[in-house]
């Protein structure tokens, strides 16, 4: 049955007023769906119409631990599901981030290795709170892969737009970021053959979603030259990626990434927003680029690190 196609699923016996099944029914008959699928739409666009009390409470339910704020940066060392970001709500203009990747990297305190399911979920929840946090016209940068093949194959770029626009965010585009890491391949199926071969790119993608309205309200200073506009509105950005081992962090992306998301997506000043901040690119490119930013690590290595990078990259504007 289609409603039970997903993994996760539970039978109950529940009463419908006779009025109720009747109009089910008729509805069934006219759109040629069945009555338990036309219940479980039904539900889950109520369910999901609006973010109910508890898990309101339950994102902002850890005390903030502020370990940086200087010069428009402010970095604090929670989970960022958790950590009451109140004073926030509806405040951010911009978010450019990299979440986990759920590819058993290891990420210290971090569980990178979820069931499927339960890596969605978590997806699910943090878009959430990025909604609430967002501004009228605040817009998203992130950066996710296309798929992944390790344990079986997965449309992540698919599943993670799917859930986004089901929260509420709005679509604008999708950036193809080339690494040109074509080195790394280590599979290809079957060798020369069309038997089962594995078809895999090496780029990443970066999905721009908006909350309600995707022209800015304000008139701000935008930072961008000629040149980089017409360069960067081409949808496909081809620059390296950044060395795990320089950089000290297993998944750092370079800062080119941020730099130009937040020229071209941002004005002068506006207040960026990494929840997973790692070894803390986002919060340097902010800075140099003249806007304000919020960045959020679970892990306190990772929070040291931003921070000394931050001081190495900056040393001179900055006074810590």
């Amino acid at each position: 049955m289609e409603y039970l196609k997903s993994n996760r699923k539970k039978e109950t016996k529940c009463r419908i007023r006779e009025d109720i099944y009747t109009l089910l029914e008729e509805f069934s008959q006219k759109t040629g769906k069945s009555m338990n699928l036309i219940i479980n739409e039904i539900l889950e666009k109520f369910l999901k119409s609006d973010f109910k009390k508890e898990n309101v409470d339950f994102f902002f339910s850890e005390n903030p631990k502020k370990v940086f704020d200087n010069n428009g940066v402010t970095i604090f060392q929670n989970d960022f599901l958790k950590v009451d970001l109140r004073n926030y709500i509806n405040k951010i203009d911009l978010v450019v981030t990299s979440p986990p990747y759920n590819l058993s990297i290891e990420y210290g305190i971090f569980n990178d290795n979820l069931d499927y399911d339960e890596y969605l979920k978590f997806t699910e929840l943090w878009l959430k709170k990025l909604f609430l946090l967002l501004k009228e016209d605040g817009r998203v940068c992130l950066n996710i892969p296309l798929d992944k093949n390790k344990n079986g194959q997965r449309p992540v770029y698919a599943d993670i737009v799917k859930i986004a626009l089901d929260i509420g965010f709005k679509y604008q585009s999708t950036i193809v970021w080339n690494e040109q890491n074509i080195s790394r391949r280590t599979a290809w199926g079957s060798w020369l053959s069309a038997s089962a071969p594995y078809v895999i790119a090496p780029v990443e993608m970066i999905v721009l979603l908006y909350k309600n309205s995707w022209k800015k309200k304000r008139k701000g200073t935008s930072t961008i030259t000629k040149k980089e506009f017409i360069e960067w509105t081409n949808g496909v950005w081809t620059f390296s990626g950044e060395s795990k081992k320089k950089v000290g962090h297993p998944a750092p992306f370079p800062i080119e990434l941020p730099r130009r998301c937040i020229r071209l997506f941002s004005y002068k000043e506006d207040l960026v927003l990494d929840p997973f901040l790692g070894s803390g690119t986002t919060a340097i490119a902010s800075f140099l680029e003249g806007r304000k930013i919020i960045g959020v690590e679970i892990n306190p290595e990772y929070v040291e690190l931003a921070i000394k990078r931050l001081k190495e990259t900056v040393a001179l504007p900055l006074k810590f």
